[in-house]
């Protein structure tokens, strides 16, 4: 899997739906996967299915 960036779009009870920055495209994954801290507007990268903040 290649590296990629996501804004935090919107959480709902424990998911949240990350939009890809570069394609537009939206993805719906476990909040706890989500490094602490994370919030709507937050800018996620994703390598390997570990996820960080920018």
């Amino acid at each position: 899997m290649e590296p990629k960036d996501y804004i935090l779009t919107k959480i709902e009870g424990e998911y949240a739906y990350l939009k890809d920055i570069e394609s537009d495209n939206e993805i719906f994954i476990a909040l706890a996967l989500l490094p602490q801290g994370a919030d709507v507007g937050s800018k996620i990268h994703c390598e390997m299915f570990e996820y960080t903040l920018l």
